[in-house]
């Protein structure tokens, strides 16, 4: 699958480099019809200064190389992005963290993290539903730094669901939830940017992934 999305999106690249390319050419002619045409007419008693055409010849090579630069630009994000789905589809089937405030539960126990800069004598993490229902899990004393976490839905009794997430402590900080899902694929949009469908949370950008933990078997 990533050697056909890489393939397509060369082949992309390519046409519209032709495209560029042949728009480049036409200006070219015009341009230069344009300027024979300006000497041919100009008035013989009254001829116009040379270094105006040097100057319009300038100009036009500086607005063709600017065409190329931009040409080469857009190819060159172009296989960039490619790299890129490339790499992450070479992580399919591995744990990852995302950054995230909505968790899809089923039965199945989901792990997290929550990064905090002061210890917290007492943290609490509220899940709400759909419905605007509130849960609450009380996660107890945490240290600062990285703090682990783990929602069991059966122990808890939590339907089947999406559920928005977030943690109050003691210090009334506010720090960003992590969840640990398995990603699963990796995608082009209509629009170029890249989807990761990750185990737990759905399609996520890869903006949001904060860590690989590795292929658990």
């Amino acid at each position: 699958m990533e050697t056909n999305l890489f393939t397509n999106n060369t082949s992309s690249s390519g046409t519209g480099s032709n495209t560029v390319a042949s728009q480049n050419n036409a200006t070219q002619d015009m341009f230069t019809k344009l300027l024979v045409a300006q000497i041919r007419n100009q008035d013989p008693l009254s001829p116009t200064d040379p270094s105006q055409f040097v100057n319009q010849l300038t100009q036009q090579a500086q607005t063709e190389a600017m065409q190329n630069l931009s040409t080469l630009t857009s190819a060159n994000a172009s296989v960039l992005q490619s790299m890129q789905v490339l790499a992450l589809g070479a992580q399919v089937g591995s744990e990852v963290m995302v950054n995230t405030d909505t968790v899809q539960l089923d039965s199945s126990k989901v792990s997290g993290s929550i990064a905090l800069s002061s210890n917290s004598s007492k943290t609490t993490l509220t899940l709400k539903d759909a419905s605007d229902k509130e849960y609450t899990i009380e996660l107890g004393a945490k240290s600062a730094g990285n703090a682990t976490f783990t929602i069991d839905p059966e122990k808890l009794g939590l339907p089947a669901g999406t559920y928005t997430m977030a943690v109050t402590t003691s210090s009334a900080e506010k720090p960003s939830i992590d969840i640990a899902g398995k990603l699963s694929s990796v995608r082009l949009s209509a629009t170029g940017s890249m989807i990761l469908n990750v185990a737990n949370l759905g399609e996520v950008s890869p903006g949001a992934i904060t860590g690989f933990n590795g292929k658990t078997s």
